[in-house]
Formats: C-alpha cells, structure tokens, sequence
C-alpha cells in the first residue's frame, strides 16, 4: 500500500517565485490600468485643443497686422504720388508764371504786325511748349464779366448790353488745367441806367394799347 502523507493537498501549478495570492492584485491593478486610460487621452485632447486655439488667435493677430501694414503702405503710396503730382503742378505754374510777361510781348507784336522772320519762328516754339506744359489763354471780347476769372481795369455803360460785358481784353488770361495763374484783365460795361425801365414802361404801354383797340373793336372774336 501506498502511503499518504497526512494534510497534503493537491494545488494549482504556480509559477516560481510567485505565490497563489499574488495573481489577485495583478489582475486588480491591470483593471485599473484600463480604466485610467481613458482619461489620460481625454487630458491629453484637451491639451492640443488649447494649443490649436493658441495657434489660431496668434495667425489671426499675425494677419490683422499685415492687414493693417498693406493699408498704411498703400496710404504712404497715394499720398506721395498725390505730393508728387502736386509739386510738379506747382512747379510748372512757376515756371509759366514767369513767362507770361514774355507770351505778352509776343501777343502785342503780333497784334502790331511785327511778329516776323525769325522772331516769329522763336515766338510760335515757345507758345507750343507752353501749351503742351498745360498753358491755356482765355479771355474773349463780348462774354459775359466773371469776378471769378476777370479782372475789370475799365468800367463803362452801353446802351447795347443787357448784363455786364467784357467789352475790351486788355491783358488775356492764363490757367493750368482748373487753376487760374493770372485773371484776364478787361474792360467792362453795363447796361445803361434806366434803359431797363424803359422798356419796360414801353411794353406796359403797349399791352395798354392793344386792350383799348380791343375794347375799341368789339373785344376779341369769340371762336
């Protein structure tokens, strides 16, 4: 017969170094590994989602202020052209301003018929030029008197005119484009004191003739 060892029981295989009480906590704590794993990736989320936002509100700053430098580059480029233009205009008015005396001189030449030979040929060179630089004469005999572009020297009346008239350009006038340099002096005239009333009393009176003929005839026909 066999003998048998009296309290000895059969137990399940272990493996060396470990005992049968310490297969409960490892289970243990592998279930808690999986359940802090969720959350580690929900913080970690969160994370990037703060950085994303940083990221977009510092482009969306970076963008207001190219924004705003393109603006004010494209303000500093108009407004130097705009200096730009303005002092050449200034410029060429100086320029033409002096020789308007010179432009005189001609016009009273030719106006006297000794605008000839070479004198003419230089003359007419340098009112081509001046016309090109923008120059323009104004200043006509018969149209009406502006304060803002004449200059009356000469003031007279004529029974002829109905409105003040330049009757006379005594010195032409000059402008650059809507800039007037100098104002054409003229003379002017006005209507003759009374003649209005005149006429007026003349057409009152006739009308006052047509109705006593009228009267005087039956009145008008009746169609």
């Amino acid at each position: 017969m066999t003998e048998e060892t009296p309290g000895f029981e059969e137990k399940p295989d272990v493996p060396s170094g470990a005992t049968p009480d310490d297969a409960e906590p490892k289970a243990a704590a592998s279930s808690s590994e999986e359940g802090a794993a969720p959350a580690g990736d929900a913080n970690e989320n969160v994370g990037l989602v703060a950085q994303l936002d940083q990221v977009r509100t510092a482009l969306g700053e970076r963008t207001a202020d190219l924004q705003r430098l393109q603006a004010e580059y494209q303000n500093y480029r108009r407004r130097v052209e705009r200096d730009r233009i303005a002092v050449k205009e200034i410029a060429v008015a100086n320029l033409l301003t002096e020789l308007l005396p010179v432009l005189d001189d001609i016009g009273r030449a030719r106006e006297h018929g000794e605008l000839v030979g070479g004198f003419k040929s230089v003359a007419e060179s340098l009112e081509t030029v001046a016309a090109k630089m923008g120059l323009q004469q104004f200043g006509k005999e018969g149209e009406p008197f502006d304060p803002t572009i004449h200059e009356a020297l000469m003031h007279s009346y004529a029974p002829d005119v109905t409105e003040t008239t330049c009757v006379a350009i005594l010195q032409p006038g000059y402008r650059i484009g809507e800039r007037t340099i100098r104002p054409a002096r003229v003379a002017v005239a006005e209507p003759q004191p009374g003649t209005q009333t005149v006429k007026a009393e003349t057409s009152e009176t006739g009308t006052g003739a047509e109705k006593a003929d009228d009267k005087e005839n039956g009145g008008p026909e009746e169609g």
